[in-house]
């Protein structure tokens, strides 16, 4: 493999920096595969360390069966670059080693959207795809991937853009996207909660109008609303039906800190 390489930026921080100990903790984070793995257009995933949101993320991830080219979704907590900022490296490097980027989709809808637009630097250091990225290279390792760093929150950008994507993913079995966001910050784990279930609600309403409006009124600190915002409304437009809660938690599970807690969730859409 050659060409451009981005390289891990929170490897040995976010999650395991060398191979064994990366492959161990996944092995971990991942349940044992008990039946079918469900064909879905979308998930919903948490970005902290594993240590925090990754046996949330593991529920989901390994309730689904992976396509061909999986669109990963973030949000850039750096604010820099395009506002839906499409990856413009041929691989991502990980401990578990290189996997390749979707340039025949990326192409495809760059050169077709009014919103979206290559930009290589928008996500170089940001970590709420690639802390995704050894979740989808342990369970298909010949998957391609098409990260996207969304910073815009212009509503009606957003679904425009996920519409856009939505007209691809309609009726094509090697697609679907991967929504990455953390919920409530640094509030007490009950509040927080019953914030976050307030957003959760309205994904699974399969709402995105409905989950923009309600985190915008209750101010719920949902970093990543809209890149899940992009996501529901690219699964609607591609045939979506419903969706469910895989896991709730939050921070304090971890630390014995309840005072202030960020929340996880993971959900998939089908």
């Amino acid at each position: 493999m050659g060409g451009k390489v981005r390289k891990p930026a929170v490897a040995g921080h976010f999650y395991p920096g060398t191979r064994p100990a990366l492959e161990s903790e996944l092995k971990k984070l991942i349940p044992e595969e008990t039946g079918n793995r469900e064909r879905v257009l979308g998930l919903v995933v948490p970005h902290a360390g594993y240590i925090y949101s990754g046996a949330c993320a593991g529920k989901a991830f390994g309730r689904v069966a992976l396509t061909e080219t999986v669109i990963l979704i973030g949000v850039n907590h750096h604010g820099t670059g395009s506002p839906l900022a499409i990856d413009g490296h041929d691989e991502w490097e990980t401990p578990l080693g290189r996997i390749r980027l979707d340039r025949e989709l990326r192409f495809e809808i760059s050169s077709k959207s009014k919103h979206f637009a290559v930009d290589s630097e928008a996500g170089r250091t940001e970590h709420s795809l690639e802390v995704q990225v050894p979740f989808i290279q342990y369970l298909k390792p010949e998957a391609m991937l098409l990260p996207i760093v969304v910073s815009s929150r212009k509503l009606a950008e957003l679904l425009e853009g996920g519409r856009e994507i939505g007209r691809l993913l309609a009726g094509r079995r090697d697609l679907m996207i991967v929504a990455s966001t953390d919920m409530s910050h640094y509030i007490p784990a009950d509040e927080a909660r019953e914030l976050d279930f307030k957003a959760i609600g309205e994904i699974l309403s399969l709402n995105p109008e409905g989950l923009y409006e309600t985190v915008l009124r209750n101010d719920i600190s949902m970093c990543g609303v809209a890149p899940t915002v992009i996501m529901m409304a690219a699964a609607l437009e591609a045939g979506a039906t419903r969706a469910e809660l895989v896991d709730y938690t939050h921070s304090g599970e971890t630390t014995g800190n309840h005072k202030e807690v960020v929340g996880y969730a993971s959900l998939i859409v089908l």
